[in-house]
């Protein structure tokens, strides 16, 4: 996550600093600097500084049964101690088993599962459950030896787009600390596959559940250079939110929506757009639940901005849409939905005599300097929602991020 630390003259009193929650979406393990956020804490008195947590970047999930390290940046900061993480020390919603747990076996999916495969009738276009289940177990077993490596060309054959940027970064990170990574397979991973639609590439969602430790949320899509995970979340809580179901059809396949569908409380792209402009605009919004990734963060960055004022420095944010959102029809009419961003958060001194200094991967990622004038910090973020219906009352659920620090700088 990132933090700072302000020196500011004797006259200032230390306000009280909230816990920091769990990055990414961590439970009960805590996040190194994949999950959570700490709260803001304000600057010391008489010029001594006291580290001040700042955004969350958690990026990671932990891996099945292992614990997760303490966390210390995030990506969507949450202020509570218990709160998902989101860096959560590197641990990402595609970490797997530690080697204490045999990896197991992808298993074939239970007949009558939404999984199941389609009868021979469907179109040979259509993706099958044998052929979804192959693609991201060969998926999950590269990881792990990327992981162990920290093998950032292997990864290119794994990932694509901002997933793959975010898991490179995470592993340049993990050098500059001389730690390794958490690698392993993920066991019994349920999947939903799309309908084929002309023109579009074929994607899939894996789902994976480790009680006490983390529900991850793999999606998966084809390109021209192959089957390549575009998008990934984990709530990491000790009990994660609940699930909708996903509508199947017959034949046990899911429906995806158009962005624009008018099927929702809103459209999906609306509903990401309203999401990233509460979170940088630091204002809760009520088409959203409470949680770690809505009114958590927001008072975290509420927090974080009143106390770097206090200290002579303004905080600027910005989370910006990247890429498709990619949708799931739900058996109650809604849908869940799957979304990316790209934030900074730029700090930036007003008035001389406070040094800042981040924490966590941003933190490393500066060898651990202080500044005086300006410091930065970039993320890639990404968000899994349930949208309710047209007509509903119900607030929209964030289920699950994945978070990790890209960049950052400062001067």
């Amino acid at each position: 996550m990132t933090g700072w630390e302000a020196a500011v003259p004797p006259p200032s009193t230390p306000a009280p600093s909230t816990p920091a929650p769990s990055g990414k979406g961590t439970p009960s393990p805590s996040a190194s600097d994949s999950g959570r956020t700490p709260a803001p804490s304000a600057p010391a008195p008489g010029g001594k500084s006291t580290a001040a947590p700042s955004a969350p970047d958690g990026g990671r999930t932990p891996a099945p049964s292992a614990p997760a390290p303490d966390a210390e940046g995030t990506a969507a900061p949450s202020p509570r101690p218990k709160a998902a993480g989101t860096e959560q020390a590197r641990i990402r919603a595609r970490v797997t088993v530690p080697p204490s747990i045999t990896p197991v076996p992808l298993p074939p999916p239970p007949v009558g599962s939404p999984s199941a495969a389609p009868p021979a009738r469907a179109r040979s276009s259509q993706l099958s459950t044998k052929e979804v289940y192959r693609i991201h177990g060969r998926y999950q077993r590269g990881l792990s030896a990327a992981q162990a490596t920290l093998d950032q060309a292997a990864m290119g054959k794994l990932e694509h787009g901002l997933a793959l940027e975010m898991t490179r970064a995470s592993f340049k990170t993990a050098r500059l600390e001389g730690e390794s990574v958490a690698s392993g397979i993920w066991p019994n991973p349920q999947v939903w596959i799309p309908r084929h639609v002309e023109g579009t590439p074929d994607w899939f969602v894996a789902v994976s559940y480790e009680p006490g430790v983390a529900r991850i949320t793999d999606v998966m899509s084809s390109t021209p250079a192959g089957w390549r995970l575009v998008a990934s979340a984990a709530d990491t809580r000790a009990t994660p939110a609940r699930f909708p179901k996903i509508a199947t059809d017959a034949d046990g396949y899911a429906t995806s929506l158009p962005e624009n569908t008018s099927e929702l409380l809103a459209t999906p792209r609306e509903v990401a757009s309203a999401h990233l402009a509460s979170l940088a605009g630091a204002e809760l919004d009520p088409t959203f639940a409470d949680g770690p990734w809505t009114s958590e963060t927001v008072e975290f960055w509420q927090q974080e901005r009143a106390q770097l004022e206090e200290a002579g420095w303004s905080l600027r944010l910005s989370y910006q849409l990247e890429g498709p959102v990619r949708s799931l029809r739900t058996s109650d009419g809604g849908a869940l939905i799957w979304y990316a961003a790209r934030s900074v958060d730029a700090r930036k001194a007003e008035r001389v005599g406070a040094k800042v200094t981040l924490k966590g991967s941003a933190a490393v990622r500066t060898g651990n300097r202080s500044f005086t004038r300006s410091v930065s910090a970039t993320y890639g973020r990404m968000y899994v929602a349930h949208v309710p219906p047209a007509g509903s009352i119900e607030p929209v659920r964030v289920l699950g991020e994945w978070s990790d620090v890209l960049e950052s700088h400062g001067d």
